[in-house]
């Protein structure tokens, strides 16, 4: 029996690595149509040393590990790729399974293939604190790799198209987790580069793993509808065929079918049914040159009728990722909308292949140099969001909110074209001139005409944006920004002010609770402060003081620790009374000093400051009751006071009890616009049919300006009782 299993066993063995032979002889035998026989040669000692390194390693499915590799080189040989690029495919996975080094590889095929190999391996020796955070690094790491390397993603994605043609052998939660992680980044990165072909085979594979279900019923609703538009679209290609044979036009006609992803997520965005889709099938007409695109749009249109609002010409202005191609509605036979694209040649192979195009003609190909230069522009812009992204979470999300919707295309003042996604908005516009413009930003003119920089901008409008030096990003623009460009460039430069602004506050905190003890931090010897810092494992003062800003250490604390060489953090804090002078709040302090809501205090009101961790200072009233908790916290309470010179303008709340009557909200505002208020939002609760409560919140000087704007409120005839809103 031992016998019989062994010999089960080896010949088992020996039919595996038959068949990885078989697979690297027809590898070669393939790229010996277009590469030379010393590269052929280099590619099969890769796949001997490939086989060796993974020597004893199984897939899932049972197969040798080697055919993994084996099977992404021959869809990178399908693209036509370099012979080291499918070197790289053959190699991709022996540094982060195998105990082969980069030195290695730099060793036996050179820096520019070791690269490419490093680009593509996880980052495997470093620990991360979740699944999430890992995978979001490791995404990281490949994107600026493909900023170096093109041929980086390229790999990537042929080895995730393997693995998606393979994961029926996987758990189901593993399954639909990698399909999802397809959908949402890998398939939208081959349309970004152009690579429909392969963008179309992830979405439909991921599609069929993430929603088996919905898969199915979409499959055969389009098979329902295959049969009964059979014939109608023969009999519509056969009547184009025979115009365009009259009119001289050299061309192929070919019928097209939406893939399956593609019509789940038209059917979900504008929210159709399957029968409310016309653009399931369609046809495609490729000739010569753009000339005869155009001629034959005009055969086309003479043929059937066009759909008003429907065409859109990609060859005048052409999509980010490069794509080029006319495209019109028409009103078929029977009243069928039929989808039809115009190319040339080049268009579609740039079409199918994108960036691969490059590798794939010689140079001097101008479309196919279009699309690499395309995808550069926009891993410049991936690169600027991984300069200023606070960390590689951030990055991923940001990467994720530029994959990439439905282009909008702006002009600029000087006539130049630039692509936005969809719903972009002035402030994203101004970021994608330059991240100064956007910084300094101030209002927007849209066709010559201001508009609000929220504004969402519609393709052929020419778009000027209006700067000011001393401008600068306004936390509310992440309410209504796109694009990642513009939310990485906004939350860094908020992230730097913020820092700054927390340095100030802690600086002011800690000098005035060292003056409590009887010292001052400029009396605090270097390296007494440097101890300190050690201690607490930071950096620098500035480190220091941005904690204490922010309200993550207490200043009080600190100060103990500074004035005394044996005083640890568990001492207890002084009382506020021994402090001294409050702080003096100007309300111009920025991010880190905040006025609470709750209370709305103003310039005249009685007031405390809070710490807040990760908030910095919060000013409330006194007699607010959600600072009763903090009464015995003395660490958390910081006694403050009104600047003598504060200018600022402050939100107040008050509530007005009012008759319903017609008019009354127009009288009470034509009044507060009188006494110099601005009304910042407003809402209404019915007490009954006859009379109503109103609750405002205005902008105010100070605590005698709101008794008198009340004063003069409660002269109108339609207000039955006022009162200031209290926490």
């Amino acid at each position: 029996m031992v016998e019989s299993a062994t010999s089960t066993q080896a010949s088992s063995t020996s039919a595996s690595l038959d068949t990885t032979r078989f697979m690297a002889r027809d590898l070669c035998a393939y790229l010996e149509s277009y590469l030379e026989p010393d590269q052929v040669s280099e590619v099969y000692r890769a796949y001997l040393f490939g086989a060796e390194a993974h020597e004893g390693q199984t897939r899932l499915s049972g197969d040798p590990y080697i055919v993994h590799p084996l099977a992404v080189a021959k869809t990178m040989a399908e693209m036509r790729m370099d012979h080291r690029s499918i070197i790289a495919a053959i190699l991709h996975d022996v540094m982060e399974d195998t105990h082969i080094s980069k030195e290695r590889i730099i060793e036996e095929f050179g820096e520019d293939v070791a690269e490419l190999v490093d680009g593509v391996s996880k980052l495997t020796h470093l620990k991360f604190r979740s699944k999430a955070e890992a995978q979001a690094e490791n995404f990281r790491k490949m994107m600026l790799a493909i900023t170096r390397d093109l041929r980086v993603i390229m790999v990537k994605l042929a080895d995730r198209l393997h693995n998606m043609r393979t994961l029926g052998v996987m758990r189901p939660d593993k399954g639909r987790r990698i399909a999802r992680e397809t959908l949402e980044i890998y398939a939208p990165i081959a349309q970004r580069l152009g690579m429909n072909a392969i963008r179309r085979e992830l979405e439909v594979l991921g599609f069929a793993s993430h929603n088996p279900l919905r898969y199915k019923v979409l499959q055969d609703a389009v098979k329902k509808s295959r049969g009964h538009r059979k014939e109608v679209m023969q009999k519509i290609e056969t009547a184009i065929c025979s115009r365009m044979e009259e009119a001289g036009i050299v061309s192929r006609i070919i019928g097209r079918e939406k893939n399956l992803y593609s019509i789940y997520r038209k059917m979900r965005q504008k929210r159709l049914s399957f029968e409310e889709v016309f653009d399931v099938f369609a046809i495609r007409i490729v000739v010569t040159d753009v000339d005869a695109c155009y001629r034959a749009l005009g055969v086309v249109h003479n043929l059937y009728k066009p759909v008003p609002g429907r065409f859109k010409d990609y060859i005048a202005i052409p999509k980010a990722n490069g794509y080029q191609s006319l495209h019109t509605v028409l009103f078929g036979p029977h009243g069928i909308p039929i989808e039809v694209q115009i190319r040339t040649e080049e268009m579609d192979r740039v079409a199918e292949s994108g960036i691969a195009a490059h590798w794939l003609y010689k140079a001097g190909d101008r479309q196919s140099a279009s699309a690499q230069a395309r995808a550069r522009e926009w891993l410049k812009g991936v690169l600027e969001i991984q300069q200023a992204a606070g960390n590689s979470m951030e990055f991923l999300e940001n990467v994720k909110v530029d994959l990439f919707p439905e282009e909008v295309y702006i002009f600029t003042p000087r006539g130049e074209i630039m692509e936005l996604p969809k719903g972009a908005t002035a402030v994203d516009f101004a970021y994608a001139v330059h991240s100064d413009v956007g910084n300094t930003c101030v209002a927007a003119k849209i066709d010559r005409r201001l508009a609000p920089l929220s504004t969402k901008l519609e393709s052929g409008r020419t778009v000027e944006v209006i700067t000011a030096p001393g401008a600068r990003p306004n936390p509310a623009w992440l309410n209504f920004v796109v694009t990642g460009k513009a939310r990485t460039a906004i939350r860094h430069y908020l992230k730097n002010l913020q820092q700054g602004e927390a340095v100030n506050l802690g600086r002011r905190l800690l000098d005035k609770a060292l003056i409590g003890l009887g010292k001052s931090l400029e009396e605090i010897p270097p390296q007494e402060m440097q101890r300190l810092l050690e201690d607490l494992q930071l950096p620098n003062l500035d480190a220091l003081l941005g904690d204490v800003g922010l309200g993550n250490r207490m200043a009080t604390l600190v100060a103990r620790r500074l004035s005394s060489d044996d005083v640890g953090d568990d001492v207890a804090a002084p009382s506020p009374a021994s402090l001294g002078k409050p702080l003096a709040v100007k309300g111009t302090e920025g991010m880190v000093l905040s006025f609470a809501k709750c209370c709305h205090p103003i310039p005249g009101d009685p007031i405390v400051g809070v710490m807040s961790a990760g908030r910095g200072l919060v000013v409330h009233r006194e007699p607010c009751r959600n600072v009763a908790e903090y009464r015995n916290k003395p660490d958390k309470w910081i006694p403050v006071a009104w600047s003598e010179d504060s200018t600022q303008e402050y939100a107040a709340a008050i509530r007005a009890q009012t008759a319903n009557k017609r008019g009354v909200l127009a009288n009470l505002a034509s009044v507060i616009a009188d006494m110099g208020s601005n009304i910042e939002n407003v809402s209404f609760d019915e007490r009954d049919g006859h009379a109503s409560t109103i609750t405002f919140t205005l902008s105010v000087r100070s605590r005698k300006h709101l008794a008198d704007l009340m004063r003069r409120l409660r002269r109108v005839p339609e207000v039955l009782r006022i009162s200031r809103a209290r926490g």
